[in-house]
């Protein structure tokens, strides 16, 4: 507790040498459309009608740029009704949220890469802080690492190898192949060249849920490298060669394979990656590894329905502005990005979606008509009609920051009087009942559940 109360100084140090101020906003508001489900508070005096506790200070933030401030932090207090897990709070969590007027996506990463940068380096126990920050594209993000959040203290990199499967003897992924949208990767394994190891490996995919991960293994049987496993035998040693120097891989060293559809493998892909890295001892555990993730899809689509819907924030810029949204939608990519480190998503943000055409189109893309999105948003759009800078920013979770600098695992460990895995707080009986007088008071009746 005592670090993450220096951690908040240092920010808040650190944002005001920038020449930003802290601006408090509303915590009782609107419901807005944020990815999650709101808080809901019932109205006394507005019988029927309800608050909403901010998912984040979003749309007040954007207000303060269209009202003449050229830019604004807080320490924010958010709110998200969120299934709990190891690295998010199931109720309630706090950013360092900040916006900037006359923006390019390029200036919000030089501004926050030093606020943040040198906490790692403050806080950090000494472990090596990275002052590179590279970026890479959300699709070669899922392509190498199976994530949007990778850990690159790993250095493993996943690659497309369907070429050297396509009508190959493995009749598996040949048929795979055969099939639109699909592909085969392989999962470099340098020194991981046992058969002990790959029927490890291939145990884990089984646990995840797959039938299981092909593999190749190099080894030395005196008269020079031999490729092992049943994938070699049935592809040949051509193929197997082509594989191996695609990957970089050498004696001792293997590579485990996956396919189909990526969605439908990338995520296990990723996880077997990071374990790979781990058992390997290929992860550097001394260090804090930075990566920008930028050009996000804006829209995506359901493959049961057919529909279009945003697939991430719906205010972001798209990048082409109105040309882009007159062609395929899940063309379209985003001014949006997020900052992972060591796995970890602890940064997202986005140039703003400032001109009030371009947000009516983006919204009747994804079916909201202008009506609606007026209803939504009122309040922003009239402030955009009157002239908005453009404007983006970001918002870096302290939580999770804190727990990466006290090498934490659970997010309850680094959060005063946490919830429960079942978002309950047992000391305070929270939630509880309300009273009868209470309920009248807001015109509500609550139901019985039913079994």
């Amino acid at each position: 507790m005592k670090l993450r109360s220096d951690v908040v100084a240092s920010m808040r140090k650190r944002m005001w040498g920038l020449d930003f101020r802290e601006f408090q906003t509303p915590i009782i508001t609107a419901s807005s459309p944020e990815g999650a489900r709101d808080f809901l508070v019932p109205s006394r005096l507005h019988p029927g009608k309800f608050y909403a506790l901010p998912q984040a200070p979003q749309q007040f933030k954007q207000l303060l740029m269209v009202s003449g401030f050229d830019k604004y932090f807080q320490i924010a207090p958010c709110f998200r009704d969120e299934d709990p897990r190891a690295d998010r709070s199931p109720t309630d969590f706090y950013q360092l949220d900040m916006e900037m007027s006359f923006v390019s996506q390029q200036d919000v990463f030089d501004t926050i890469q030093p606020v943040l940068q040198g906490v790692f380096e403050e806080f950090g126990g000494g472990r090596k802080v990275d002052s590179e920050w590279p970026q890479i594209s959300y699709r070669d993000a899922a392509l190498w690492y199976g994530t949007d959040k990778p850990d690159l203290r790993n250095p493993i990199k996943m690659q497309d190898v369907s070429e050297h499967f396509r009508g190959s003897g493995f009749a598996i992924f040949a048929k795979i192949l055969e099939q639109d949208g699909t592909e085969i990767r392989a999962i470099p394994a340098p020194t991981g060249g046992s058969r002990k190891f790959c029927d490890r490996m291939n145990a884990f995919a089984q646990k995840e849920g797959l039938p299981g991960m092909g593999y190749i293994f190099w080894r030395d049987q005196g008269e020079g490298m031999e490729a092992a496993g049943p994938l070699a035998k049935n592809i040949g040693p051509e193929r197997t060669e082509a594989i191996r120097q695609q990957l970089g891989l050498e004696v001792g060293d293997a590579a485990f394979f996956l396919g189909g559809k990526p969605k439908a493998f990338e995520t296990v892909a990723g996880k077997a990656r990071d374990v790979i890295g781990d058992e390997l001892g290929l992860t550097d555990q001394d260090r804090f590894a930075f990566a920008w993730i930028v050009d996000f899809p804006i829209y995506e689509k359901d493959e049961e329905t057919g529909e279009v819907d945003f697939e991430h924030n719906p205010f972001s810029m798209p990048q082409g502005g109105m040309d882009a949204l007159n062609g395929d939608p899940l063309d379209v990519l985003g001014y949006q990005y997020d900052l992972a480190c060591n796995g970890y998503e602890i940064v997202s943000g986005a140039i703003r979606n400032h001109r009030p055409e371009i947000m009516f189109k983006a919204f009747e893309i994804a079916g909201y008509g202008e009506d609606e999105v007026k209803k939504r948003f009122g309040g922003m759009v009239n402030a955009f009609r009157f002239g908005a800078p453009p404007h983006g920013g970001c918002a870096a979770g302290i939580d999770r920051i804190v727990m990466l600098l006290a090498d934490e695992q659970n997010i309850r460990e680094v959060i005063l009087f946490p919830m429960n895995q079942r978002a309950e707080d047992l000391m305070m009986d929270a939630p509880s009942a309300p009273s009868n007088e209470q309920l009248r008071d807001l015109h509500l009746r609550v139901l019985p559940q039913e079994d």
